[in-house]
């Protein structure tokens, strides 16, 4: 197998790089939207109509101050009815704005849970067609941290940052124009304070997206290592790790504190700076109206108004700039995503599928959609089919190859990594019905080969023939359609027992599972769980003991019912006494079927027809128990305890 990734050993640190496609990214979020063309117009009409509000109501103040307020100074009595439809006015006004803001939060609530829906169905659709070796690279917590914390800062970009910044652009045009109407000279003052802001900004804002980047990179591979740890964590306590783990927990979670704190304490320092300019602006402003009203430049009303204005105009810079750190960080976050989407998935060019068939009555195969017990491979004119296959041609030029289990290895080279070659010169046969054992030490490439029938990996070098059918002819979802699976890892899904017996395949009867829970000897344990075959699942099989669940999943293979079994270790996991009790319906259930088996036990390897022991990715003896016992070799040496299997 691959060797593992450094930042998958306690401790270890993985460097990151900064996004590299920022405007390449924008532009990929923003066409997640185009679904939604309608309520984005509808969102920025509500936006337009927000914005305006604010602006237009903050002028009234002018008219407010001059017509209604400067003229009855000093009065004992004054008119306030026009004063009182100018209130009702802007009451109208801000009531608009409200009910704007409103709905344009609602559409964008529903277009970002719309858009996050559609971005996590795409990252698993495409993560369910990556190659095996993606998930032997990456941690779960590595990946799972791209459907929760990218997720997560992708969602408050689309749904808060991106409207906030639009809003708060339209808000700064806008008082910008309503300041040069009501004063140019005082709106100078003011766009030489801007520049000092956006100076500002952009060097906190720099130091704040680089810590921002490396605070959802820290938290991923934090992530990761939790979830290597709860995963082990029995490991770690029988090997008496637990500081070990807690240090290097403690190192990655420092660091990620130093990342989280940085980017916080520059995104926290933005505001009062800009607050303190904004006051300082204001101050300045002041000043100087205050002069040009004593100098008969300026009233009173246009004054106050543009005071408010100036106010309205650093505020939505200073959002706009607290946005940019979220944007930022969402940016970050969307870079993992389309990474994982972006990875190459499993090619797919082959041709050959398989169906199922039935006799014509005449002993031609035709091919049928009713559920039968026999099944061919379907072949295009064009691809070559070695041997005598048994192949019947059919009306579109196809033929129909009977699917009977012959497997060929010839001449077979395999490496994960260029330099590091795991197989090298592999021949052998199973003919239909056979039983091979592969035996050897850990990595000699029992289970690369298994790897290499179930095409989770492709070959270097050489062929592999599946009923006379070149394997890479054949498409991979009908190859495992082919091929039933007891593995030593055993993994149980959440659900009800009958669920996961049924998950071999899912039309599969209750009866039917029921068998093959017989056929292995699980139906006894299950009939006394609590409730029985609905009895409920959950973390893995944790209230089953470990030869339950691997029990269980062979029931589940048995359920396949499929022409090549397949068992790494299938038996590693259960004890003596009730390895004696399913062999027999082992036995019975590889009746008529190929069977690789990889075993430690050579006890069980003994009635194979074919017994492949391998050294270092090399086949160094074959032959049956009898004939390899009389050769006095390495196998000899194994069965008889002179060497160890390790």
């Amino acid at each position: 197998m691959p060797e593992p990734r450094e930042h998958s050993a306690p401790g270890r640190r993985q460097q990151f790089e900064r996004p590299q496609n920022v405007k390449g990214t924008m532009l990929r979020i923003l066409s997640y939207l185009k679904p939604f063309r309608a309520r984005l117009i509808l969102t920025a009409f509500c936006v337009i109509l927000s914005s305006l509000a604010g602006v237009a109501g903050t002028y009234f103040v002018r008219p407010a101050i001059n017509r209604y307020l400067v003229p009855f100074i000093g009065q004992g009595s004054a008119n306030l009815s026009g004063f009182a439809r100018l209130i009702l006015v802007l009451i109208v006004i801000y009531l608009l704005g409200a009910a704007a803001s409103y709905l344009q939060q609602y559409n964008m609530m529903i277009i970002s849970t719309a858009v996050l829906r559609q971005v996590r169905t795409d990252m698993f659709d495409h993560m369910m067609g990556l190659k095996l070796k993606y998930f032997d690279s990456h941690t779960h917590g590595e990946i799972m941290s791209r459907y929760t914390n990218d997720t997560d800062t992708l969602r408050e970009m689309v749904s808060q940052s991106l409207p906030n910044i639009f809003s708060s652009g339209l808000t700064v045009v806008g008082v910008f124009v309503m300041m040069l109407v009501l004063s140019p000279l005082l709106t100078l003052i003011v766009v030489a304070m801007l520049g000092v802001m956006l100076l500002v900004v952009k060097a906190v804002g720099k130091r704040s997206a680089s810590y921002f980047t490396k605070q959802q990179r820290q938290l991923g591979h934090l992530n990761g290592y939790i979830e290597e740890m709860i995963t082990g964590v029995k490991v770690v306590k029988v090997f008496n790790h637990e500081q070990a783990v807690r240090d290097g927990f403690d190192e990655l979670n420092d660091g990620l504190f130093g990342a989280a704190k940085n980017a916080h304490t520059f995104a926290s320092i933005l505001m009062p700076i800009m607050g303190n300019l904004s006051y300082l602006t204001y101050a300045l402003i002041s000043a100087a109206g205050a002069a040009l009203c004593i100098g008969g430049r300026m009233d009173l009303g246009t004054l106050g108004s543009f005071l408010l204005y100036s106010r309205n105009f650093s505020n939505p810079i200073t959002q706009i700039s607290q946005q940019i750190n979220t944007i930022l960080a969402a940016l970050a976050g969307a870079e993992r995503i389309f990474a994982l989407i972006d990875e190459p998935i499993e090619e797919e060019k082959a041709t050959v599928s398989l169906v199922r068939v039935t006799d014509d009555g005449q002993g031609r195969l035709r091919e049928t959609e009713q559920r039968t017990r026999r099944w061919a491979w379907k072949v295009p004119a064009g691809v070559n089919v070695a041997g005598d296959s048994g192949a019947e041609e059919q009306a579109d030029g196809s033929r129909l190859v009977p699917l009977r289990g012959d497997v060929r290895f010839k001449h077979v080279d395999f490496s994960y990594e260029p330099d590091k070659q795991i197989l090298s010169d592999i021949s052998f046969y199973a003919k239909p019905g056979q039983k091979i054992a592969l035996v050897g030490s850990t990595g000699a490439g029992k289970t690369t080969i298994i790897n290499l029938i179930t095409r989770f990996y492709e070959i270097d070098r050489g062929a592999i023939t599946y009923d006379g059918i070149d394997l890479r002819d054949i498409e991979k979802h009908h190859l495992r359609r082919s091929v039933g699976m007891v593995l030593q890892d055993t993994h149980l899904f959440t659900g009800t027992v009958m669920d996961n017996i049924r998950y071999g395949r899912l039309d599969a009867s209750d009866r039917e599972c029921m068998a093959a829970a017989r056929t292995a000897n699980a139906h006894y344990f299950i009939s006394h769980l609590p409730q029985g075959y609905q009895t409920m699942i959950t973390g893995d099989g944790a209230n089953l003991s470990q030869g339950q669940r691997q029990l269980l999943s062979i029931a589940r293979a048995l359920v396949n019912d499929p022409p090549v079994l397949i068992l790494d270790e299938a038996t590693s996991s259960i004890d003596t006494r009730t390895e004696a009790l399913i062999e027999k319906g082992m036995d019975q259930l590889m009746q008529g079927r190929t069977t690789f088996v990889i075993a430690h036990r050579l006890s069980t390897v003994r009635n194979a027809d074919a017994i492949m022991v391998l050294e270092n990715g090399r086949i160094i003896e074959r032959g049956d128990h009898d004939d390899l016992l009389a050769q006095k070799g390495r196998y000899y040496a194994l069965y008889t305890g002179m060497f160890e299997l390790e």
